[in-house]
């Protein structure tokens, strides 16, 4: 009996400072996945002008299920994302951080977690069992807000929407899009696919502040994202147009 198949995305932008730690950490993970799957590891470097390329090559490029892929300019978290699923052979996908603040250990629990009633599993620091360190007061108050409002509107349940690191069945890409290029395509692709009928489990973690370079997030480009998403939300819910 073949093994099923898993792709791993990690964008990356500038992160030349956190790929060792992230070697460290990703290294027994894929060992202990090739176990149960056939796993393919999709890295995006979207424009990075540090040496990031340079030492994914330098670490990853001799790993025989990996693939190493640059965008020349820097297009955003979501493109990076869309590129990695584009790329992913998959029948599950998961995407994953490239600095560490959520483990790479997450992944085997989330797939525990997976099963044939269950489409997404994210991670979910915001769930009563979930914890946050360390990690700037602004950034948790404008994420946490934004999830307690997409959980009111959608009466969903889900305490965490904007984890990137997450677990997808291949038919949620395939059938959910999202036109967000930034960071609002993480909470946008779950939000639709929520409508859309699928199945979301969290796993509840503790997001830890980077070790490693700084934030990449845009906190007025994401506030104005997330309340013209709410609104698009409202209009949906009241009149049925299409998010």
């Amino acid at each position: 009996m073949s093994k099923p198949s898993l792709s791993i995305i990690i964008p990356c932008y500038n992160e030349e400072e956190g790929i060792p730690q992230l070697v460290q950490q990703l290294r027994p993970v894929a060992k202990e996945l090739c176990k149960t799957y056939k796993l393919e590891v999709i890295f995006v470097d979207d424009g990075s002008n540090d040496r990031t390329n340079e030492l994914l090559h330098q670490y990853f490029g001799n790993w025989s299920s990996v693939k190493i892929i640059k965008h020349e300019v820097n297009k955003n978290l979501g493109a990076a994302l869309k590129t990695g699923f584009t790329h992913a052979s998959g029948d599950l996908v998961a995407a994953l951080d490239s600095d560490c603040t959520y483990p790479p250990s997450l992944i085997l629990e989330m797939l525990q977690l997976l099963d044939e009633h269950t489409d997404i599993v994210t991670v979910s620091p915001y769930h009563p069992l979930g914890k946050v360190n360390n990690v700037p007061a602004y950034r948790i108050l404008l994420s946490k807000s934004a999830s307690l409002i997409y959980k009111y509107l959608l009466s969903s349940g889900i305490y965490t929407h904007s984890a990137m690191v997450r677990v997808y069945k291949r038919k949620v890409l395939q059938n959910v899009h999202s036109q967000a290029n930034n960071f609002l395509y993480v909470s946008e692709i779950l939000i639709k696919a929520v409508l859309k009928g699928y199945t979301v489990k969290e796993l509840p973690a503790s997001l830890q502040v980077r070790q490693y370079g700084v934030s990449k997030i845009k906190l007025l480009s994401t506030i104005k994202s997330h309340l013209n998403l709410m609104g698009r939300i409202v209009i949906y819910k009241t009149v049925g147009r299409e998010l």
